[in-house]
């Protein structure tokens, strides 16, 4: 091995990687170079690279302890961390009570320090996880719903779907059709601006959550507030919103609704908190801590305004939108649902966001992005920059452990948006295009065990996206420590055999499986071919369109050919997925997940990969099968989404709930 890649290989560094299992491909040795200086080793020459890898390599060999140490209750203690030599001496010092621990089976669940010293005098010091064995585990088999929330309006809403929209909706299909889920989008706070970014999956903050879901009306300030005229003309303003979308055929602006939201909030902001809610309010704040004052700081900074004087005012909404969050949580249990709302992950932040504000946390002139394969022939870059691992591992996980448990205060599962993440991510240098990226390393069990711990405190299942090429190691860990995977009906398939589609009884037990998803097209556009038309008007497609949807129409009478040989009725759009949804539950997934705008026939996607200004993404409401736009309140009364989502709940297998989970 040259000192090159021997100094990629000791920070974790890929200098090759396998787009297929018989397909090798090289990274460069510039890209291999950039990425080691972003994490400040020297490459300027063969002897800084010599000189570099030499240092690290008596670095690594000095260490006593690796940077964390992972025990998994429930299995076995060694009598000595892994690598240390006979004879030293061990401490651990909890980190919830700061009180010294005996290293051994009865160490305290957490993350904690744990200091090492061998008898030849060498002293180490490192981050020690104590994780339970696996995450909570969903229901045995549970059914709900999959939805981006913005796109939800009531006959409440400024604009777009909010918090309170959310409550109803799991109200609704938990007390009327038995569903224990609703998966949502990433509701992180969005980078302030005009315009805003409309991908949730590009937020400003993962920590904290974005004011523009909160129901004004819903805010206990609201009522006490004198100001009634200003705010009466406010609502009128949302409503309007809510109709150049209903009615009018509008895109769902962001910008405009926030921009009555925030005068809303601005008169409540001045009207006197009860005791109680000032405690609770102060409270939330010294919880938050640093990163809450940076975060709203920052977010002032990027809206124009001067932080010393806005602070408060952003703090507060965070505050607000929290609370929200938490009753809409409460409002899905009181319906039945066994897990609630499930909230999205997102796998990073925008490089001009409050969370990369931290610099030393995340890499500099990098973004995060994925390598070219079957499905992207030029890779992608997500414009998102990666956090470095050797920082995360230093301060023990703590951004990591703050950002889940922000999280889990208010979700009652979580879904972790390209969670091979925990393990790897392909790091793009700046100004080369995707392919020209390497994958870089994260200590995969330390990042594991962090979520484990946490989503036990929060008594919370974790579902991984997983779709994709992924190592087979990387999903025998996650479905070892009780991680479900993400499964689509469309891309299940006997890859290792003849490539058909996947009997019901040969699917994996622990996931999530769907039909469809956000970024695929809804079943009713798959069925009829719509998709590939779409991709042809916008000019995407890479090969003659006549292949594509040739192809296209063979995928899709594979399936339905399978599904009628299992004695399903595909004669017509309905129940053709009607029959795609009962085929998921005849697979062992422990949950099933039903695309809401199916349930309606919209033809749709909410989000056309590899477009940006050619296609309204992350805009547009659910709308019927003629494309005219519904109301949550008229998804609830339509005849075809009960239809669907009551032969979902009959053809549910029974389960045991937990005591008083049902709750109605």
């Amino acid at each position: 091995m040259d000192d090159l890649a021997r100094l990629a290989a000791l920070h974790g560094i890929a200098t090759a990687y396998q787009p297929a299992p018989d397909v090798t491909v090289q990274v460069s040795e510039a890209t291999i170079r950039t990425v080691l200086g972003t994490l400040g080793v020297a490459t300027d020459d063969a002897e800084s690279v010599r000189g570099s890898a030499e240092s690290a390599a008596e670095r690594a060999a000095r260490r006593l302890l690796p940077p964390t140490v992972v025990l998994w209750q429930g299995e076995p203690v060694p009598p000595l961390p892994a690598g240390l030599p006979p004879g030293s001496r061990v401490a651990v010092v909890a980190e919830e009570s700061g009180r010294e621990c005996a290293w051994g089976p009865g160490l305290p669940l957490g993350v904690h320090r744990i200091t090492a010293a061998a008898p030849d005098g060498r002293t180490d010091e490192a981050t020690l996880v104590v994780a339970p064995e696996r995450a909570p585990a969903a229901p045995g088999r549970a059914h709900g719903l999959l939805v981006q929330l913005y796109s939800l309006l009531s006959e409440h809403s400024w604009g777009m779907g909010d918090l309170g929209d959310l409550a109803e909706l799991a109200r609704w299909a938990g007390r009327t059709h038995g569903a224990d889920f609703i998966q949502v989008n990433p509701l992180h706070a969005s980078l302030p601006g005009t315009p805003t970014d409309p991908s949730p999956y590009r937020p400003s903050s993962r920590r904290f959550p974005d004011p523009v879901h909160l129901r004004i009306e819903d805010v206990p300030e609201y009522a006490d507030c004198t100001e009634r005229a200003a705010l009466a003309e406010l609502a009128c303003g949302g409503a309007a919103l809510r109709r150049e979308v209903l009615e009018k055929g509008a895109l769902i602006d962001r910008d405009a609704v926030w921009a009555l939201k925030r005068q809303a909030l601005e008169l409540l902001y001045a009207v006197p908190r009860s005791p109680e809610r000032e405690a609770d309010y102060r409270a939330f704040c010294a919880e938050a801590g640093a990163s809450l004052d940076l975060h709203a700081g920052r977010q002032a900074s990027r809206m124009g305004e001067d932080p010393r004087a806005r602070t408060d005012f952003h703090r507060w909404t965070v505050w607000l939108t929290d609370g929200q969050l938490a009753a809409a949580q409460r409002a899905a249990r009181e319906a039945g649902m066994a897990v609630g709302i499930v909230h999205d992950l997102a796998v990073g932040v925008h490089p001009g966001g409050s969370d990369a504000s931290e610099p030393a946390l995340h890499a500099r002139h990098i973004s995060v992005g994925a390598p070219p394969d079957a499905f992207n022939a030029r890779g992608q870059d997500w414009g998102l920059p990666p956090w470095r691992p050797d920082v995360l591992a230093g301060t023990g996980y703590a951004a990591f452990r703050s950002l889940l448990r922000g999280v889990f205060r208010y979700a009652g599962g979580l879904r972790i948006d390209h969670v091979m993440g925990l393990f790897r991510l392909w790091w793009i240098p700046e100004g080369t295009p995707p392919a020209e990226g390497t994958y870089v390393g994260y200590d995969g069990e330390a990042m594991l065990a962090v979520l484990v711990l946490e989503a036990h405190r929060a008594g919370a299942p974790v579902i991984g996206e997983d779709l994709g090429t992924v190592e087979p190691h990387v999903r025998r860990e996650l479905a070892r420590r009780g991680v479900l995977g993400t499964s689509v009906l469309w891309f299940e398939r006997d890859w290792s055999g003849d490539g058909s589609p996947l009997a019901p009884q040969a699917w994996r037990a622990d996931c999530l499986a769907t039909v469809t998803t956000h970024d695929l097209p809804p079943t009713a556009a798959k069925l009829a071919g719509g998709h590939v038309e779409l991709r042809d008007r916008l000019g995407l497609l890479t090969r003659p369109a006549e292949l594509e949807r040739a192809e296209d129409a063979a995928d899709t009478a594979e399936w339905l050919a399978l599904l009628d040989g299992l004695g399903l009725d595909t004669k017509g759009e309905e129940a053709a997925v009607r029959a795609l949804y009962a085929f998921l539950l005849r697979t062992p997934a422990r949950l099933v997940g039903v695309w809401l705008p199916d349930a309606v026939g919209d033809r749709r996607p909410q989000n056309l990969p590899g477009t940006w200004d050619q296609y309204p993404n992350w805009r547009l409401p659910v709308a019927d099968a003629s494309g005219r736009p519904l109301t949550l309140e008229e998804l609830m009364a339509s005849p075809r989404a009960n239809a669907l989502l009551s032969a979902v709940r009959e053809g549910a297998v029974p389960r045991t709930a937990p005591p008083g989970a049902r709750g109605v």
